[in-house]
């Protein structure tokens, strides 16, 4: 039996890629497999497979041009169906906003309870900047970001480093990567007592290790 989550993920993937699909398409009707491929950062090959399954759909209309190349238009099928995609998209980013910023705001509340009042967030990106925001409605102060692959030296008004120790003494770090957040987890806890290193629970990061839950 096929793993809820992992099809969830599947059905994400697959309809961000065909909404950007339709939206490279009416944007441009000139472009290429190639050109689209990049544009999506996706191989030549899903590429084709996609675009073939859009115009089976009856989302796409392809025409041949002169010198051998192809152009491709929007139906009102197509039309219907990037809307509808870009609506759910939407949708999703609003459910996952309010869900960051319960969950984070829940943690800094935490910090301010047990006198955690210096605390570092782990991750650049839009987890960061919504837990920048939950954090001015409680009593901390964040030192800053560490994240070992961000190449900016600041994010969200904050000093960003890839070392931990870097930012003087924190009581505790909020782990804000969305990419490997265990892994993060594992990295954080090395630095700081597992007990100050803490976790939005959307995100799943287990305390006692990949594998197990808690």
């Amino acid at each position: 039996m096929a793993d809820p989550k992992t099809s969830s993920q599947t059905a994400n993937t697959d309809g961000e890629i065909t909404l950007g699909l339709l939206n490279a398409v009416h944007e441009n009707t000139s472009l290429t497999q190639r050109s689209i491929a990049q544009e999506l950062g996706i191989a030549l090959g899903l590429t084709n497979a996609y675009l073939k399954r859009c115009v089976k759909k009856g989302f796409i209309k392809v025409r041949q041009i002169p010198r051998n190349r192809y152009a491709y238009y929007l139906t009102p099928t197509g039309f219907a169906e990037k809307s509808r995609l870009s609506a759910e998209y939407l949708s999703q980013s609003f459910r996952f906003f309010r869900i960051a910023r319960t969950e984070c705001s829940d943690l800094f509340g935490l910090c301010a309870e047990r006198g955690w009042r210096r605390v570092m967030l782990v991750g650049v990106g839009d987890l960061g900047e919504i837990a920048t925001l939950c954090a001015r409605e409680h009593p901390v102060t964040l030192v800053g970001f560490v994240d070992g692959n961000s190449d900016v030296s600041a994010f969200a008004g904050l000093r960003v480093t890839g070392d931990m120790e870097a930012l003087g003494q924190a009581d505790a770090a909020v782990i804000t990567d969305l990419a490997n957040p265990q892994q993060t987890f594992e990295a954080a806890r090395r630095v700081l007592p597992p007990e100050r290193v803490l976790a939005p629970p959307f995100l799943k990061v287990s305390r006692h290790g990949p594998g197990r839950r808690g």
